[in-house]
């Protein structure tokens, strides 16, 4: 892949521009074996990365040196002390790289995704991916399993891996390699359950590990296995379903965090 030149400009803008400073490019640059004309020419921090970006393209006919610093400079731990300045980053890098079929996630990672086709588009989806899952606090495991689906705006299949994301971590969490409703019951039912959301010691809590497995199993039955045998086109799947569908698996997944696992007895 070749970024074209439009493109790498807004990729240093949106590095630079409030984002990286220049100690922190020059560190990045050298990390990357990416060569500086002048390191210490009096130029702005964007144009010192576009022009080592577009010097290094067009040597290496490729983009991958360019991929490479993205991923190391918004890679988390860069950005311990200023949580905040990650995010505005990585949404200002998302408009640019949508545009060319990429997203950069927040654990700092590129992603191919479908590509927009205007600068409009780009935004909006950018905006709707930040705005509407951070606005409820989706748990991280969720956007795991569905952030390019989520950027695409498939929101169909955003689903459709959201709700695989509560399967999946129950397997992991139990070695167990079952799915769907078996899974769920063996894991968290019967008097002894591989894992107790709470210590089921008054009616109350058994209740509610009753009503916790069933509420997954509901889950499941709702969103997952229909929007795995029906037609996209015959199951819609609107932004505003998507996020409720999301927050709901993120109090599953909120539970989860503080499940334990009970001496079998």
């Amino acid at each position: 892949m070749i970024f074209e030149q439009a493109h790498v400009d807004s990729i240093a803008r949106a590095l630079a521009d409030d984002g990286l400073t220049g100690t922190e490019i020059g560190h990045l640059l050298r990390v990357c074996n990416m060569e500086e004309q002048d390191p210490g020419a009096d130029i702005t921090k964007w144009k010192r990365l576009q022009i080592a970006f577009a010097s290094r393209q067009n040597l290496a006919k490729n983009s991958r040196a360019i991929q490479q610093f993205i991923r190391q400079a918004m890679a988390p731990s860069n950005h311990l002390s200023n949580p905040g300045r990650h995010e505005t980053m990585r949404f200002r890098l998302n408009q640019a790289l949508l545009l060319v079929g990429l997203q950069c996630t927040e654990e700092g990672k590129l992603e191919s995704v479908e590509a927009a086709t205007t600068l409009s588009q780009a935004e909006s989806r950018a905006r709707a991916m930040r705005a509407g899952l951070k606005r409820r606090n989706v748990h991280p495991e969720v956007l795991r399993f569905c952030s390019a689906e989520w950027l695409a705006d498939d929101y169909f299949h955003a689903v459709q891996e959201a709700v695989k994301s509560v399967m999946d971590r129950l397997r992991r969490s139990t070695g167990l390699s079952t799915d769907g409703s078996e899974l769920v019951s063996f894991t968290l039912g019967s008097d002894s359950p591989v894992l107790a959301i709470n210590p089921r010691q008054t009616k109350s809590e058994k209740d509610e590990q009753r009503g916790f497995l069933n509420l997954i199993i509901g889950v499941y039955g709702m969103f997952r296995n229909p929007t795995s045998h029906e037609a996209r086109i015959h199951w819609p799947m609107s932004q505003q379903d998507a996020e409720d569908i999301m927050s709901m698996v993120s109090l599953l997944h909120r539970r989860l965090d503080g499940a334990t696992m009970p001496p079998r007895t």
